[in-house]
């Protein structure tokens, strides 16, 4: 049976991607008198950022993996080995690139300590490494060292924040684990990447197995995942309101898990019972996904571009116009070179290329 790609993994992180750069357009070219407005944003639609990200990008792993297992199951020259190899490769890759980002930026800073902060690739890139002989385990196992590392963070967090630029074993763990913790630090984003493994997982077995059997669909994912979701968001508002509006608060993280589990369940609902028709409505999304770590690198060349100078008004027009036009952009490159202008499709391209050529030695002796 072929296990057909959701729509729904590609709205989620196309909607991810594309409130990454507008906070970042609104960042950059508000006035410093309304950076109020940002704040606003910030608080509402945080969720959807990188921890958003975060979370479909274990999801879609963990679907990645399951349908690399079936694959070397049938196949006789596609193995384990393969699979490892080239995941292993592709978050390699992911943390040159995310190395060399960070660089450019202490370059540029002249801060050579900001070669290691926790800006969304590096963790992207050392959530992949960690999740890897994970992705095996139970699910229970996957939440329960979640749930461990977010707990740990609340005491280690309240540990070394005294020594946060000191020149000692303290100063040196803060700056590992959290650099600025106002950013994507990888101790409070990695559960959100575990959290999207076991999601995807679930998916897997409930969903994508199933086919168009709506009813296993509602009643062995739809409703729990619906369910957890309210109940996480209620929790996470209640818990110490009004934190969860307060990024990296304990509640914050609660909050914004219930809201990207709502999200993907919502979008599969749309998507297997026709809701909304997802072949036409999700095409400008998808190349906000498709593109996403060309988008995260390309997107900073329009930093300068109206740099502090616009107000609350004319903001929304410039901003709107920007993603509208990056995403016509996107269509043309597509329908030109389509998964050449991809830096993640050529990164996936790369790895699976030397996993192949490492078997070919391999087999040879």
């Amino acid at each position: 049976m072929e296990l057909k790609r959701l729509k729904s993994i590609d709205i989620f992180r196309g909607l991810c991607m594309a409130w990454m750069v507008l906070n970042h357009l609104f960042d950059w070219w508000l006035k410093s008198e309304y950076i109020w407005l940002k704040s606003i944003m910030i608080r509402i639609l945080d969720p959807i950022g990188a921890t958003g990200f975060l979370f479909i990008s274990g999801i879609s792993t963990s679907l990645s993996y399951r349908k690399r297992l079936i694959k070397a199951e049938r196949s006789e020259t596609y193995n384990y080995r393969m699979i490892r190899n080239s995941y292993l490769f592709r978050a390699f890759f992911i943390l040159i690139i995310a190395l060399i980002y960070n660089s450019a930026v202490a370059i540029s800073l002249k801060d050579p300590s900001m070669v290691w902060t926790w800006f969304f690739l590096l963790t992207v890139a050392i959530s992949l490494f960690l999740a890897w002989p994970l992705l095996k385990t139970p699910k229970f196992f996957r939440i329960l060292i979640a749930i461990m590392i977010l707990i740990a963070h609340l005491f280690i967090v309240l540990l070394l924040t005294p020594y946060q630029g000191d020149s000692n074993i303290y100063g040196l763990l803060f700056h590992i684990l959290y650099n600025d913790i106002h950013l994507d630090p990888i101790i409070i984003f990695f559960p959100f990447f575990l959290f999207g493994t076991v999601i995807g997982d679930i998916i897997f077995d409930t969903v994508l197995m199933n086919g168009n059997k709506r009813s296993i669909i509602k009643k062995e994912f739809l409703a729990p995942s619906m369910i957890v979701g309210i109940l996480l968001i209620i929790v996470g508002v209640l818990y110490s309101f009004p934190d969860f509006l307060i990024r990296e608060s304990l509640s914050w993280i609660i909050y914004s898990l219930g809201i990207n589990v709502l999200l993907i369940s919502i979008l599969i609902l749309f998507e297997k019972f026709e809701i909304i028709e997802t072949t036409k409505s999700y095409k400008f999304l998808f190349y906000y996904s498709y593109y996403s770590l060309t988008i995260y690198l390309a997107h900073n060349l329009l930093y300068f571009l109206f740099l502090h100078q616009l107000n609350v008004f004319n903001i929304w027009f410039f901003v709107l116009g920007a993603f509208i036009f990056i995403g016509l952009i996107l269509r043309a490159i597509y329908k030109i070179w389509e998964g050449t202008a991809s830096i993640k499709v050529q990164i996936s391209k790369l790895s699976l290329g030397i996993t192949m050529k490492i078997e070919e030695r391999i087999n040879k002796r």
